[in-house]
């Protein structure tokens, strides 16, 4: 049986219609939620990260999530100060068994430490809860949730009945307009285990058809179900979060047509289950992570000689990009054992390819195996598919595509990883992503 964590998913959905007369809730007494205070820095945040751009940035081509460098307008900004609401829910046949404060600390701070981390301080993620139990005014099984339930105005269950209740429930004391991004927490005993059915979802980007009482459009809303496992389970909210940051989900949704995961425990995109992982440097770059500065193009044909600092160690050139296409990409980035990630068994040099061309959910991203065939070397936590544990190529090792040669030659005094990259003139078009 495949781990259930290579099936995580997290919908994005277009625009959707008008939405339908607004009916009372069980309100909420009022809380500190309705008057946060004005986003100012962090102390201590940086700055110098912003969206890619030059000749390695690849074309966006869908107003969806994607690999593309821009961002489509309606996504939560990823970098600076970003404020999130966090409600919770339950239901009168699925009454909460904990209290709102237990529930909640589940997933904070720890989820804004992760992006913190992840960051490296760029991102100064604010979570502010409403602290009751929102009871929802039907028994769950009557809001039809299940894996790919929609939100659709034009019904009376689904996430648009939830999130109308939500909005009701707390009227105009919750001003939308400030936050950027939406959590909704449901008790952990409302609907299956998460290791029978995965339901978390998100719907990003575009408006959902509600709008609150001042008028702010409901986007970015992200919905978590039952619990994850592992050494870090509240990073399922770090992957919905991400899809309103604008990330794909990078794991392939039809798995019987591919019959494993394309980029494994590398990136929580894919798998968010078991012991911590951190993101792709691409995806940092992506999210306004990274500075120009460490970011190598290599965009035209020779020899260069680079180095990478791993990911998990603040500083130093993070990525590598040899774009194959305006839509393609080879990329490289050294990872290592740290903070966030747990799971590095073999240290080295990861390399992927890129698309954003390539829809989420059809594994827009790929990671090149640098030992196939192997059974990995972390095959011990079911939550980790082993065979791409050990993808990352060391010295000696060399991976060659699309005309790109790439050569590892080892570490320095420092750890950072030292590649030579050959691009023979002219590269090779790229018409196939197989």
């Amino acid at each position: 049986m495949r781990p259930l964590v290579i099936l995580v998913a997290a919908a994005t959905v277009g625009a959707l219609t008008a939405p339908l007369p607004a009916r009372a809730g069980d309100a909420a007494r009022p809380s500190a939620v309705t008057r946060p205070s004005v986003a100012r820095p962090a102390a201590g945040l940086r700055g110098g990260g912003r969206p890619p751009g030059g000749p390695c940035a690849l074309r966006t081509v869908s107003p969806h999530v994607s690999e593309g460098a821009r961002t489509p307008r309606g996504y939560a900004r990823s970098s600076g100060v970003v404020r999130a609401v966090t409600f919770l829910i339950d239901f009168p046949d699925a009454p909460a068994r904990i209290t709102p404060r237990k529930r909640y600390a589940e997933f904070f701070p720890a989820v804004a430490d992760y992006y913190r981390v992840s960051s490296y301080g760029r991102l100064d993620y604010r979570s502010t809860p409403w602290p009751r139990w929102i009871r929802m005014s039907r028994p769950y099984r009557s809001y039809g949730i299940t894996r790919g339930a929609t939100f659709d105005p034009n019904r009376d269950d689904g996430y648009y009945a939830i999130t109308k209740e939500i909005v009701a429930a707390v009227g105009g004391r919750v001003d939308f307009r400030r936050y950027d991004l939406i959590n909704v927490l449901a008790a952990p005993n409302a609907g299956p285990p998460a290791v029978q059915d995965v339901r978390s979802v998100t719907f990003a980007g575009a408006a959902t058809g509600l709008t609150s009482r001042n008028g702010a459009p409901i986007r970015n809303v992200s919905f978590i179900w039952s619990r994850q496992t592992g050494d870090s389970p509240y990073r399922v909210l770090n992957h919905e979060n991400a899809h309103s940051f604008g990330l794909p989900d990078l794991y392939r949704g039809d798995q019987n047509r591919m019959p494993r995961t394309p980029v494994g425990h590398w990136d929580p995109m894919d798998e968010d289950w078991g012991p911590s992982n951190d993101f792709l440097a691409w995806h940092k770059w992506k999210l306004g992570w990274l500075a120009p500065s460490q970011v190598h193009c290599v965009s035209r044909p020779g020899r260069r000689l680079l180095t990478l600092s791993p990911t998990s160690v603040p500083g130093g050139p993070k990525l590598a990009v040899i774009p194959l296409s305006t839509t393609r990409a080879i990329t490289l980035e050294a990872r290592a054992p740290g903070r966030l990630d747990h799971a590095v068994c073999r240290p080295g040099v990861l390399v992927t390819t890129v698309a954003s061309d390539v829809p989420s959910g059809a594994a827009p991203v790929r990671a090149s195996d640098a030992t196939p065939g192997s059974r990995g070397c972390l095959t011990t936590d079911p939550n980790v598919s082993p065979a791409l544990t050990d993808a990352p190529y060391r010295a000696g090792q060399r991976c060659a595509a699309a005309g790109v040669t790439v050569d590892v030659l080892g570490q320095d005094r420092a750890g950072n990883w030292r590649v030579l990259v050959t691009r023979r003139p002219p590269a090779e078009d790229v018409d196939d992503y197989a």
